[in-house]
């Protein structure tokens, strides 16, 4: 099975639609692989999703290593991209490069996301130059969530549309090969994916993007609330409730498990 590269993700780009998924583990890595998934995303999101923090912000680079390195034994065909977490990208070049690289030769991912515009433009085109490839993330970056003042949907205002569009296509210039826009409205994101030579992949950013991520928890029902932006597939969350309810009833009442489930 060959595996999708970047050039390959590139080349997508106004030809076939980009599916990426964020998740954190080898057994959901392993579905979304066998679901043909073209990149899973190992998202700082594990921190609300899976360590029960309220923001992305505490992860730290050997958790993100730790769920990045589950995810890659899991696949042999998707493009494995690893979230680089708050405060491992911002202090200097050289940390952000080192950390960077972490992630391809400790957690098996082939090509790092990070957030942010012009405060990040030369920490990107340095982490290129040094032969890895980048992701970039524009929108509703949720790392800036106590400077945003919460999660709300960015670019509606005429000025920081223009302002958006202006660092999309410095980050592109400084080479990063895709670009996450979230909660952004759908005009100026269809307006960025007609104007950028990268592919753009939307989260609450409409229709008009050229590839479309959702965490695998709320596409399948795990979690308890989601956002506007997705589409919830199933109720896991109810039939994993239903199993456990009746898993408990049968052990307390001595019905599991029977003979037939038992060593001689």
């Amino acid at each position: 099975m060959q595996r999708l590269t970047v050039p390959a993700i590139v080349q997508m780009k106004g030809k076939e639609k980009i599916v990426m998924v964020a998740t954190y583990d080898f057994l959901t890595a392993s579905l979304a692989e066998e679901a043909g998934v073209d990149v899973i995303l190992v998202g700082d999101s594990v921190a609300n999703v899976m360590l029960g923090y309220d923001t992305t912000l505490p992860v730290t680079m050997d958790e993100m290593l730790h769920h990045t390195r589950a995810v890659a034994r899991a696949v042999r065909r998707c493009l494995v991209v690893g979230d680089m977490p708050f405060l491992s990208y911002q202090a200097s070049e050289e940390e952000a490069i080192r950390n960077a690289g972490r992630f391809l030769k400790e957690g098996g991912a082939q090509a790092v996301k990070l957030e942010g515009g012009k405060e990040v433009v030369e920490k990107v085109r340095a982490i290129v130059e040094h032969g890895i490839p980048v992701m970039g993330h524009l929108g509703l970056t949720p790392q800036k969530v106590h400077q945003l003042g919460g999660y709300k949907v960015v670019g509606r205002n005429e000025e920081v549309a223009e302002k958006l569009m202006e660092e999309a296509k410095e980050l592109e210039k400084a080479g990063i090969f895709s670009l996450v826009l979230e909660c952004v409205p759908w005009q100026l994101a269809k307006r960025l994916t007609d104007e950028l030579h990268v592919p753009t992949i939307g989260i609450g950013a409409g229709p008009y993007c050229d590839g479309q991520v959702l965490v695998l928890h709320d596409i399948v029902g795990l979690t308890p609330r989601s956002p506007k932006f997705v589409k919830r597939y199933a109720n896991l969350r109810e039939e994993v409730l239903r199993c456990l309810r009746e898993f408990r009833e049968e052990v307390k009442e001595g019905r599991f498990p029977t003979l037939e489930q038992s060593y001689e």
